[in-house]
């Protein structure tokens, strides 16, 4: 039975749609499925910020066919690991959890890589090369995730 892994941001348009193209594009889908959710219910149904997409077209990514959901408390049982780009997401999901075992699949994507930074800056608001830089501190942390699987 294959790995499902969640990424959660947000809005589910910037930084979780990257994160799920990413690791998709490094692990076997036979053996790991990945998704994205936001725990915030702003953008159900779009697709992703056109920055996204864009971004990960220019690495060979494609996104463009991913609709934004929200994070549900029925993902627990639904997915083995689920990792939040920020604290305030971590706590958002962990809310939702109904008990320790659910709680304990939840972590922060960053800590699987040794950088010193500990959440992934939602680009959505930032400079024009945000983009460009929260896609290679998920690219580098999706490496660490994919080595492990």
């Amino acid at each position: 039975m294959a790995k499902r892994i969640l990424m959660v941001c947000l809005g589910n348009i910037c930084r979780s749609p990257l994160a799920e193209g990413i690791l998709q594009s490094k692990v076997d889908p036979e053996k790991i499925v990945v998704d994205s959710a936001g725990t915030g219910s702003y953008h159900i149904g779009n697709r992703p910020d056109e920055r996204s997409i864009a971004v990960g077209r220019k690495y060979g990514i494609d996104i463009s066919h991913q609709r934004c959901r929200q994070f549900s408390s029925k993902d627990f049982d639904n997915f083995d690991i689920i990792y939040t780009m920020d604290q305030s997401n971590y706590r958002n999901v962990i809310s939702l959890a109904r008990n320790k075992e659910q709680t304990q699949k939840v972590k922060m994507l960053l800590e699987e890589m040794e950088s010193g930074i500990r959440e992934v800056p939602d680009p959505y608001y930032g400079p024009g090369d945000g983009f460009e830089k929260v896609f290679h501190l998920i690219d580098r942390a999706c490496s660490e995730i994919a080595k492990k699987l």
